[in-house]
């Protein structure tokens, strides 16, 4: 069983996000042959220009890419790891969401309509929110994005493990916060 981790955790070391994931991505590495792509150490994950699309339309697809998106596609669980940056989350997560997103790879289509070709039963996204925007509030739109996106791969269902209010919030308040989103997710990885 495979699990694809993508960390959009531009800060790294310093991401309240990545504190949370750390210990999930550890348990469940212990039942899964985890993959992961640290985004923000990736050479590149550029948005798509017009010499790339011109280029994947001859079959030239960037080499990380075509791996990635094999990965996701034959992935058992995907989690995607990256905090709330301008109402979404970071750019580039888009870019490699944009450099990943590939015809007779992760999705393909009838002649009428795009179809996923994605396994994955199940996605977990790990974030941390500097205001108190709650999920599914209309200034939060990575969780929106994520099942788009997630309905053209063929991705099962979303769960959301975040923390909200942290800019707002005392240093004992954000590591209570950050407790309880752990335990969170150590509790979905034993049946996850």
């Amino acid at each position: 069983m495979k699990l694809v981790v993508i960390n959009a955790c531009v800060r790294q070391a310093d991401s309240r996000t990545l504190r949370i994931a750390e210990p999930v991505i550890d348990a469940l590495s212990k039942r899964y042959e985890t993959i992961r792509y640290d985004l923000p150490n990736m050479d590149g994950l550029v948005p798509l220009t017009p010499e790339l699309y011109a280029g994947r339309a001859r079959g030239e697809v960037p080499s990380w890419a075509l791996t990635a998106a094999n990965d996701i596609a034959k992935a058992d669980r995907i989690m995607i790891v990256a905090p709330f940056w301008d109402m979404s989350f970071p750019a580039v997560l888009k870019c490699f969401f944009e450099q990943t997103s590939l015809f007779d790879v992760t999705f393909t289509d009838t002649g009428k309509t795009c179809v996923g070709l994605c396994k994955a039963p199940d996605v977990l996204y790990i974030t941390t929110r500097g205001m108190d925007i709650s999920t599914g509030s209309p200034r939060e739109q990575a969780t929106p994005y994520l099942k788009a996106l997630g309905t053209l791969w063929n991705l099962g269902e979303l769960t959301t493990i975040s923390a909200q209010n942290m800019d707002y919030s005392s240093p004992g308040q954000i590591e209570e916060k950050i407790e309880a989103c752990i335990a969170e997710g150590l509790k979905l990885a034993q049946t996850w």
